[in-house]
């Protein structure tokens, strides 16, 4: 039985998510695809434009096998975490044999190389980023000139796009854990990540198709969506989705309303100028994303201050970061839905993961593991904060993370 994994987000699963699967078990002759997917909310601070129930069954309509839950304290963290939270999961599961990612230039090699120069982080190479970001860089761009500058003729414009970024990270993370899994990097075609047109070719970005969305433009998306998905979403347009960042605005606002100065630094990811910016600007907020606006710097991306900004809304806190990374990062594996033909590799899976497989939150075995129970808790306060959002937004029944179903195909 050969495993391929998949890290993603599925926001929502489009014709390139459909590409990377095939490829997938075309390169990789996977017998079954297991894919760790982020839960209602993403690693750009934004809210899912479906619940998580809804993408894994758009998943495992389009060609996966297994969906696993990327705990949110991963799956809303920077790219590092993010990637070495999926990862840690992926190599836990014990039968994985593959990692596969998507990637702008498809080039293995030097994704797997510059992984290699990270691993090493040597002294020039620190004090060199050290000084790029004190110029005012943000990170990823400090990181790229830093790299540059130590390793003349070294071209680091690939650096300046996020799957391979990403593909670095899955890398590195493979690197640090001394994993048995190997990558493979998929080229993505036609629309960058970013890309806020839709595509003539009909692989489109997840930007241009939840911009079409947010302008009730459902039609024009059939083209750019596997069949089952564009039901999907004509199906519950109006009714569960679209959900947004901005719909958590008042919920954000009474949680920055209720810290102190001090306190807003506890936070995953906010530092003190942040947390001081924050407070600064407190009686201008609007809404989520004008407020991202108007915290933005040149040093603070408007992603960064989005996730930020989101782990305040979650109660995220930057010392639980720092417990998950000292404990190894994942701590569960979480079932969202799986296909009956999976069977065997649920078996597999039980006999030889590390870590426990959770199909209901009643039965989760934490009661000896502190450390486990807090990750477990904060994704089930993540799910049912998206739910009274959700709920309210569209006038339906809340919908108790205890008693939800997972789709079984």
């Amino acid at each position: 039985m050969k495993t391929a994994g998949i890290i993603a987000e599925y926001n929502p699963f489009h014709l390139g998510h459909e590409y990377h699967i095939r490829q997938t078990r075309e390169a990789t002759g996977a017998d079954y695809i297991v894919v760790i997917m982020s839960g209602n909310f993403t690693q750009r601070g934004q809210a899912a434009l479906m619940d998580k129930y809804g993408r894994a069954r758009q998943a495992l309509e389009n060609g996966a096998d297994l969906v696993l839950e990327l705990p949110v304290c991963f799956a809303t963290a920077s790219a590092k975490i993010f990637a070495f939270g999926g990862v840690s999961l992926l190599d836990k599961l014990g039968v994985i044999d593959c990692l596969s990612f998507g990637s702008e230039n498809g080039r293995l090699e030097q994704i797997w190389q510059t992984a290699l120069f990270f691993q090493k982080e040597s002294e020039a190479y620190q004090a060199q980023l050290r000084l790029e970001l004190k110029q005012g860089h943000s990170f990823p761009k400090a990181r790229a000139i830093a790299m540059q500058k130590c390793c003349p003729g070294v071209n680091t414009d690939f650096l300046k796009q996020p799957n391979n970024i990403l593909g670095v990270e899955y890398c590195n993370a493979l690197l640090s854990l001394k994993s048995r899994i190997t990558p493979v990097a998929i080229k993505r075609l036609h629309s960058s990540y970013h890309d806020p047109r839709l595509s003539e070719e009909g692989y489109s970005s997840a930007t241009a198709i939840r911009q079409a969305l947010d302008k009730a433009l459902l039609l024009p998306l059939a083209s750019h969506l596997p069949d089952s998905v564009h039901k999907m979403l004509l199906k519950e347009y109006g009714r569960t989705l679209p959900m947004g960042i901005n719909d958590f605005s008042g919920l954000l606002h009474y949680r920055l309303l209720s810290e102190k100065r001090e306190t807003l630094s506890l936070y995953a990811d906010l530092h003190q100028d942040l947390a001081d910016r924050i407070y600064h600007y407190l009686y201008s907020f609007r809404d989520y994303l004008s407020f991202c606006d108007l915290l933005k710097t040149k040093q603070l991306t408007h992603s960064r201050i989005s996730r930020s900004l989101l782990h305040i809304l979650l109660d995220i806190k930057e010392n639980e970061i720092h417990q998950y990374k000292e404990g190894n990062y994942a701590r569960y594996a979480r079932i969202l839905g799986f296909r009956k033909t999976a069977s065997h590799l649920l078996h597999k899976i039980k006999t030889n993961a590390s870590i426990p497989l959770i199909s209901k939150l009643a039965d989760s075995p934490f009661d000896t593991d502190p450390l486990s129970a807090q990750m477990l808790k904060a994704d089930i306060r993540a799910a049912h904060i998206y739910e009274s959002v959700l709920s309210q937004k569209f006038q339906c029944a809340f919908r108790d993370e205890y008693r939800r179903q997972f789709p079984i195909l």
